[in-house]
């Protein structure tokens, strides 16, 4: 597999599907440099990955602050020589009608689910163009696709984050950059915990997701495998949803 040997940053790596693709990559073989702002259950990612024989760093990263995107590419390529791929996971979700007017929350979601990936393409491109190649692959959502009451500006700020890539993708068609969308469905994770504020509602979600939702590790290998494509090939979007999902 082309994943072995490769230099892998990881956002949003302490749980989920974050974890499940850090886990996932470092038993193939790549170098895994993680970030997440819970930094105690992130170092225990760190810790299993290295237990199994892989080889894990675990960096402090906020989304919000370019300087901890930086901090996270700088730590790839100082430690390690280079970054390969990107892994723009870190996301959060309100959900609840537009005229439920959470403006905060709205703020919240762009703040992370967009401005994030800027903050991470702005670190990683650089470094990119340096060693002439370079792939980014971002979680997007498949909110974006199928649009639904209650997840009106979390599906656009998705929806911005997958306009962004097809941009950028071509405006390096030189063959340095590869950008991947992975747009996952339900997926047993723990997004809807900070969703939804109303405690009946939230549970209600809950149990949905635990019904319908597919294991984090589902996502991973999706991730693997756009990643695994040799270098004159991309994987552009990459749908995963459960098959029971509508």
């Amino acid at each position: 597999m082309t994943i072995h040997g490769k230099i892998v940053a990881v956002t949003g790596a302490s749980s989920g599907i974050g974890e499940a693709t850090a886990r996932h990559l470092a038993a193939h073989g790549a170098t895994v440099v993680l970030g997440a702002r819970r930094t105690d259950r992130l170092e225990r990612v760190v810790d299993g990955i290295t237990a199994a024989g892989g080889t894990a760093t675990a960096v402090r990263v906020d989304v919000t602050d370019p300087a901890d995107l930086t901090a996270l590419v700088d730590t790839a390529v100082e430690r390690y020589g280079r970054l390969d791929v990107l892994v723009g996971n870190a996301g959060i979700a309100r959900l609840g009608p537009v005229g439920d007017l959470d403006v905060a929350g709205w703020s919240e979601m762009i703040e992370v689910n967009l401005r994030g990936v800027l903050h991470g393409i702005a670190a990683a491109l650089p470094a990119f163009r340096r060693q002439g190649s370079g792939h980014l692959v971002t979680v997007v959502s498949t909110s974006g696709l199928k649009i639904t009451p209650s997840q009106a500006v979390y599906a656009g700020t998705k929806n911005a984050v997958r306009t962004l890539l097809e941009a950028l993708r071509q405006e390096n068609t030189d063959g340095v950059l590869r950008t991947t969308s992975i747009s996952p469905g339900y997926v047993r994770t723990e997004l809807i915990d900070s969703a939804v504020d109303d405690p009946a509602a939230r549970d209600q979600a809950r149990q949905h997701m635990a019904d319908l939702g597919i294991d984090p590790a589902a996502v991973a290998r999706a991730i693997a495998f756009a990643i695994d494509q040799p270098d004159d090939v991309e994987i552009g979007d990459l749908t995963i949803r459960p098959t029971r999902q509508g």
